[in-house]
């Protein structure tokens, strides 16, 4: 079985997997550029998208079976502690000037789009906040995360930013690398982003059956997964 997956998978995939039945074959990318591959005749048995839309476009064009929601997540910001300061918040520390922000790249990764969902509700301190922002992974010509790194810790360590914006699964992580600290960003400002699969073929619907399983969401709650 073929899948292609987005990248934000890649922690719990192997997890996952280990628990189902058959071999799974799977590539990791931003789920906007996987969904470009395969309109344009790539296959595979299943997608697993960080958001509805790229299932559902495949879905409406009769390309996909069926789209199953399987998972949610939310964002969080993970901070250089050298810039902390005392009474620091999310809020305070998105609209400083004196702070640069990273993201992932909108259209291309769903992170990027939920953050710059989150830019929008924050109202007209939003405005300045986007202004200042720089995608600087999972779009068409970022530099690659180097393995065995998480995106925020490679970019804050290797001084590119000293803020990014990031998918709160990987919390639990970042908190144990020396020198960051992750704030979590209040439900009324933080899009809930929601994971489903795009089932291409038949034997890719016995993968999204697995994933929607009491097991499947066990093990997805224990990374740091919404159900």
């Amino acid at each position: 079985m073929h899948v292609l997956a987005a990248g934000s998978l890649r922690v719990v995939w192997q997890n996952l997997m280990a628990h189902f039945p058959e071999p799974v074959e799977t590539q990791f990318g931003p789920a906007g550029l996987l969904r470009e591959r395969i309109e344009t005749g790539e296959t595979c048995d299943l997608f697993a998208s960080a958001n509805l839309a790229h299932p559902q476009v495949l879905f409406a064009a009769g390309q996909a079976l069926s789209v199953v929601p399987f998972a949610s997540n939310q964002l969080c910001l993970t901070v250089c502690n050298d810039v902390l300061r005392e009474g620091d918040d999310w809020f305070t520390l998105l609209t400083r000037d004196d702070v640069r922000i990273a993201t992932s790249t909108a259209g291309a990764d769903p992170s990027g789009d939920y953050t710059q969902a989150l830019f929008t509700r924050m109202g007209e301190a939003g405005k300045g906040v986007r202004a200042r922002a720089k995608a600087l992974v999972g779009g068409r010509h970022s530099a690659p995360i180097p393995a065995g790194k998480l995106a925020a810790e490679w970019i804050i360590h290797g001084g590119q930013a000293e803020v990014f914006i990031g998918y709160a699964s990987y919390a639990a992580k970042l908190r144990e690398i020396s020198g960051l600290t992750v704030i979590d960003i209040p439900a009324p400002f933080n899009p809930r982003a929601e994971y489903a699969c795009a089932v291409m073929t038949p034997n890719g619907r016995v993968l999204a059956d697995y994933l929607v399983s009491a097991e499947a969401k066990m093990i997805l709650q224990q990374a740091g997964f919404c159900m």
